[in-house]
């Protein structure tokens, strides 16, 4: 874990340097696209009203369907945006964080609609930015302050705090860079094998998606049985 944030640390300032509009608002832009659907992708809620068709009703099934999908998805898009080297970089980098972010923010909103979430409240789009942060990083965030509470918790809260908008979305955004810059330095490492930064890719972005989502699952419980 150690070796693993000191490597994050050193190649986060070049990732960030190929990304120069990799800037808070995008998470935003990410989740906006994520509820609306971009191109083939239809809209969390849409996508998670089919998922729960086909599996008759049942919700915790639809749930796990959509997580066992987008972990392709983002593997797929982890492979094709990390092949290459350093010539691919200022392209590929922008496309990897945007690409994941979409992803990510499509699944756990589509988790959220189907426990009961209106995707249309800002406190619940806040909750579910936040969950795109994994646990460890929400627990660290909650205990230096600079989170207020969990997602769950963020989610129900009685009123909306608009200062969270930019609060949540900035860290997602340096959360995620960080992941990106793990993968390059890795790839670095074997650059004269393009096909290897390709799967430390799929590898990283399945398994994170993979995570986030069955945190998201975790944290938002049924609203119903929340109530």
């Amino acid at each position: 874990m150690a070796k693993g944030s000191i490597v994050r640390r050193l190649a986060a300032p070049i990732v960030s340097r190929t990304a120069p509009g990799m800037t808070a608002g995008f998470v935003r832009q990410a989740f906006d696209r994520a509820v609306d659907g971009a191109g083939p992708l239809k809209g969390a809620a849409a996508s998670a009203d089919a998922r729960l068709r086909d599996n008759d009703g049942d919700v915790e099934k639809a749930v796990r369907g959509l997580i066992d999908s987008h972990v392709k998805l983002a593997g797929l898009q982890g492979f094709i945006t990390n092949l290459g080297g350093l010539v691919t970089m200022a392209v590929a980098i922008p496309a990897n964080i945007s690409g994941l972010a979409l992803l990510q923010a499509h699944l756990i909103a589509g988790i959220a609609h189907l426990r009961g979430y209106d995707l249309a409240d800002p406190r619940v789009r806040n909750a579910v930015i936040a969950c795109m942060l994994g646990d460890d990083a929400v627990k660290s965030l909650v205990k230096k302050k600079k989170l207020p509470s969990r997602p769950m918790a963020i989610a129900t809260a009685p009123q909306h705090d608009p200062q969270l908008d930019e609060q949540v979305a900035a860290a997602v955004t340096t959360e995620l860079i960080a992941q990106v810059a793990g993968k390059r330095t890795i790839a670095f490492v074997g650059r004269r094998l393009p096909v290897l930064g390709g799967g430390v890719g799929a590898v990283s972005d399945g398994y994170s998606t993979y995570r986030i989502g069955q945190y998201a699952a975790r944290e938002l419980r049924p609203r119903n049985a929340s109530a």
